[in-house]
């Protein structure tokens, strides 16, 4: 049976996680963006150009985080694997937040059969695990970037629906919306200029959470040939690449395995920040429970 942690070492481990700087997340990401935009420009080699040569080399000068099994170089694939991985994350964050939060403040504004149509087709993708649900919409729209973005979208939607209905229904009865419609003023505007603004901070919250999500999701299914297809660089698809050589060239999976780690965990934190700013009260809600 596990023993209790000793307060003396909880405490300190509390500070660290409550106290971590703000900006750490948020330059982990700023440099996980550069390299993103900036790979055409700064890998060393193609990322595709293939070299029987020098097969499994080493780190080195030449190739400062070795080979594949292929010859190609490691850190260039590194780098378009991470741009094809924010491009997934950012693009079917941005795509769930505008579809879902539309839905959710129209559905929960205008109720009716159309809007309980909308709830109950939430509830029920809601009900399935993210991974399956994954899996099959990609097999259904066929392996790749514009496939798996897609797969990602449609399961991450109803998490914005749900999150958009119930901020509507906390505000479709406060002063400033009965206020609005005694004006005459037009239901698109009391929902999207008047109710959405009050939404924005657990939206944003939301989105950077689904970006971990998606960069996960996109890792997975990249690694199970349902994501971004060979010889397209992928940061999933590099550790299927790599699995077969984690005795003898162990480098070849850490590269993108670190990777992955680093970035959600990044994006993770940067998602906690912007929380702990929307809802001041939880960074002292969170020390109390943690004993400080």
């Amino acid at each position: 049976m596990a023993q209790p942690m000793d307060a003396s070492i909880r405490r300190p481990l509390a500070l660290l996680r409550l106290r971590t700087p703000p900006s750490l997340a948020a330059g982990v990401l700023g440099v996980f963006a550069l390299v993103a935009i900036a790979a055409p420009g700064i890998a060393p080699a193609d990322p595709l150009a293939q070299d029987l040569n020098t097969v499994l080399v080493l780190p080195s000068w030449h190739h400062l985080l070795g080979t594949d099994d292929l010859g190609r170089d490691i850190l260039s694939r590194l780098f378009f694997g991470i741009r094809a991985s924010l491009e997934v994350g950012f693009g079917s964050a941005l795509l769930s937040l505008v579809c879902g939060t539309t839905l959710g403040l129209w559905a929960a504004y205008r109720q009716g059969l159309i809007a309980g149509a909308i709830m109950r087709v939430s509830d029920v993708l809601l009900a399935f695990p993210a991974v399956l649900l994954a899996m099959i919409f990609a097999t259904v729209l066929r392996a790749g970037s514009v496939g798996v973005l897609v797969a990602i979208t449609v399961i991450s939607v109803p998490t914005f629906v749900r999150l958009a209905y119930a901020v509507m229904l906390a505000q479709r009865n406060q002063q400033y919306v009965e206020a609005a419609e005694a004006f005459g003023a037009s239901s698109w505007y009391i929902v999207f200029r008047s109710v959405l603004p009050n939404a924005l901070g657990p939206l944003a919250v939301q989105t950077a959470f689904t970006i971990a999500n998606a960069v996960l999701l996109e890792a997975g299914l990249s690694f199970l040939g349902l994501g971004i297809q060979p010889p397209e660089p992928s940061l999933g698809l590099m550790l299927q690449e790599a699995r077969g050589y984690i005795r003898s060239d162990a480098w070849f999976g850490i590269c993108p395995g670190l990777t992955i780690v680093i970035m959600v965990l990044a994006l993770n934190q940067a998602a906690d920040d912007m929380a702990k700013r929307a809802d001041p009260r939880s960074g002292a809600q969170r020390m109390r429970q943690s004993g400080l």
